[in-house]
């Protein structure tokens, strides 16, 4: 049976999965449905048409499904989907979709979301991601998995960070990352690859230096990039990560994000 503190407030229509805690001075909208065995600690506020999956935590004063933070709202109903096996920590906001948008904002499993970090409307977050303390999305960007978002950093509205990708601290994400990016500085450059990263993801040395001579070409060879880019096409056979960098950059519609002395 869930366990419901008698000083919270769960509104008709909402689905409370079994085994579920909800902790004092919480406050569930009619249209919330949550998964099996999650806590709510206390004073938790979830609105629109939110789900939660299984297992996730959730700290006091987080805030999931508010409306989005976009002039375009109506005041209709829109969709804030969350994933399993998640913790969300104290103060995280999360917002709901926009019509316009897709009306939809979806976080994947596994994720942990450190205290006062933020999913605008209409994002799409992977899975096994983590936002340190303050990390921040604009409206519409595309996270991939196990990407990590150092603290106090902003990602711009409709940017894309490839997966395994990771943000230094006190950064401003303004152009598309490709997958296994390491980025860096207070308007972010392209630093190198995510080479910790890819080791946790079992990676043998003879992958990352098939990767890493990629990478020294594509971004650090003679000619201009758009030249380099074109010669490098071939290679995407090499190995899957180059091939899914390649991929990513071909899909792009924002610019890229360079290291600092790529032309």
């Amino acid at each position: 049976m869930s366990k419901i503190d008698p000083t919270a407030r769960i509104a008709d229509g909402a689905v409370i999965g079994e085994g579920t805690e909800i902790g004092p001075f919480c406050i569930i909208g009619p249209h919330v449905v949550i998964g099996r065995n999650c806590k709510l600690i206390g004073h938790v506020h979830i609105t629109a048409q939110t789900t939660i999956g299984d297992d996730c935590t959730i700290y006091p004063f987080a805030s999931l499904g508010t409306p989005p933070q976009s002039l375009s709202y109506r005041g209709e109903l829109t969709k804030l989907k969350i994933g399993s096996g998640c913790t969300i920590r104290e103060s995280v906001t999360m917002n709901a979709g926009t019509v316009a948008g897709g009306g939809i904002t979806e976080v994947g499993d596994r994720n942990y979301f450190m205290n006062c970090s933020h999913v605008g409307h209409d994002c799409h977050v992977g899975n096994d991601v983590i936002f340190a303390t303050s990390a921040t999305l604009g409206g519409h960007c595309e996270i991939g998995d196990f990407v990590f978002i150092g603290g106090l950093s902003a990602v711009h509205q409709f940017t894309r960070i490839g997966p395994q990708v990771m943000v230094g601290g006190v950064c401003g994400v303004r152009d598309d990352v490709i997958p296994f990016g390491l980025v860096n500085g207070q308007y972010a450059v392209l630093e190198g690859l995510n080479l910790i990263g890819m080791k946790r993801r079992k990676f043998t040395k003879q992958r990352l230096a098939t990767v890493r001579a990629f990478y020294q070409k594509l971004f650090h060879g003679p000619a201009t990039f758009a030249e380099r880019l074109e010669a490098a096409r071939p290679l995407a056979g090499d190995d899957p990560a180059i091939g899914e960098i390649l991929d990513f950059i071909g899909k792009g519609k924002r610019p890229l994000c360079l290291p600092a002395i790529a032309k």
